[in-house]
């Protein structure tokens, strides 16, 4: 337990039994009235997020998070299999666990999972990932690299826009935060 004025944001924290995460903080002393915290938190579970309001001297219990390398295998049909990449121990997760993230996501992938008390809790992909292109929009003519983009879908079904010389069959770089094609990387 920590003072709520120690509380940061990117913290994790337990609020009624739930895990969530702080996304905004700010310690507001107005005038002759007791200093507080006001936070604006998102609920790891449901991915609510809501503000809330602490006394600076309010005691906030702050969860403890394990993060370990694991590397995806493939997909059941049911639920995604992963292993830790240091002792092997395999685990599943349901589908909605990686929700639009496994767009990004190739078997064989190292992703950093974030576990609390043994139980999986979110995800961390790397910056950018490379993917092959499985379809194309055909370039138009006269069009120019720096006006244009054309639509294109990876081997894994996400769709990005890509410049107009890039092809099927090429590997590009892609960045996993904004979804935007970063460079080309070869066939």
């Amino acid at each position: 337990m920590i003072p709520a004025n120690k509380v940061k944001a990117g913290s994790v924290v337990i609020i009624d039994g739930e895990l969530c995460k702080v996304l905004k903080r700010h310690h507001h002393t107005p005038g002759n009235l007791r200093a507080m915290v006001q936070a604006v938190l998102r609920n790891i579970k449901t991915g609510n997020s809501f503000p809330l309001r602490w006394a600076a001297d309010e005691k906030i219990e702050v969860a403890f998070l394990d993060e370990r390398e694991m590397e995806y295998l493939y997909d059941d049909g049911t639920s995604y299999n992963l292993m830790d990449t240091t002792n092997f121990e395999q685990i599943t997760v349901d589908h909605d666990f990686f929700g639009e993230a496994i767009q990004y996501v190739l078997p064989n992938t190292k992703v950093k999972i974030t576990f609390h008390e043994g139980v999986p809790v979110g995800v961390n992909l790397p910056q950018t990932v490379d993917l092959e292109i499985t379809d194309c929009d055909a370039a138009i003519k006269n069009q120019t690299a720096t006006t244009s983009y054309k639509r294109a879908t990876m081997e894994t079904g996400l769709t990005v826009m890509v410049p107009p010389f890039i092809t099927r069959g090429e590997k590009i770089r892609v960045n996993t935060e904004t979804g935007e094609y970063v460079e080309r990387v070869g066939k």
